[in-house]
């Protein structure tokens, strides 16, 4: 059940931040959908790996493949499905959690907290990254192929 609701709450948050960036109306679905499968995976993985990190990229990996998709799909920007898609997974807490133990001065943990939002976050960069070059280059093979069979 638990699932479920992560699911659901997931996909409001995505959908309701694609709605702040004023993506079209239509694709608010979409939106919410692609969140929502970036999180189950980063839920996932999170909870056989233990590890953040590795869960947060192989999310942010979902989200970008998905998204690409869905552009391809419908003809729009791949931007309007990966920016509200990547919202459930930003490590917001962590930051947050950051923040206050500087204010608190407690350093130590600040820079614990610090240091495990700063690799959430490149995981997640890297993330998007590793899967647009894998979309690219399987575009170019096959476009080569296409080629090769015109010719």
């Amino acid at each position: 059940m638990a699932w479920v609701i992560q699911a659901v709450l997931s996909f409001l948050a995505a959908a309701g931040f694609g709605i702040i960036f004023n993506a079209p109306r239509k694709m608010l679905f979409y939106c919410g959908f692609v969140g929502m499968t970036g999180w189950l995976i980063y839920s996932t993985f999170n909870q056989y790996s233990g590890d953040p990190v590795q869960a947060s990229f192989l999310g942010a990996f979902a989200v970008a493949i998905v998204a690409h998709l869905f552009a391809k799909r419908f003809k729009m920007p791949m931007i309007i499905f990966s920016v509200a898609g990547i919202i459930p997974l930003v490590p917001g807490g962590m930051a947050y959690n950051a923040m206050r133990h500087i204010v608190e001065n407690d350093y130590i943990t600040s820079i614990s907290f610090a240091s495990r939002a700063f690799m959430v976050s490149g995981a997640i960069a890297m993330g998007l990254v590793f899967a647009e070059v894998m979309i690219q280059l399987i575009f170019k093979t096959s476009m080569r192929r296409k080629k090769r069979k015109v010719i």
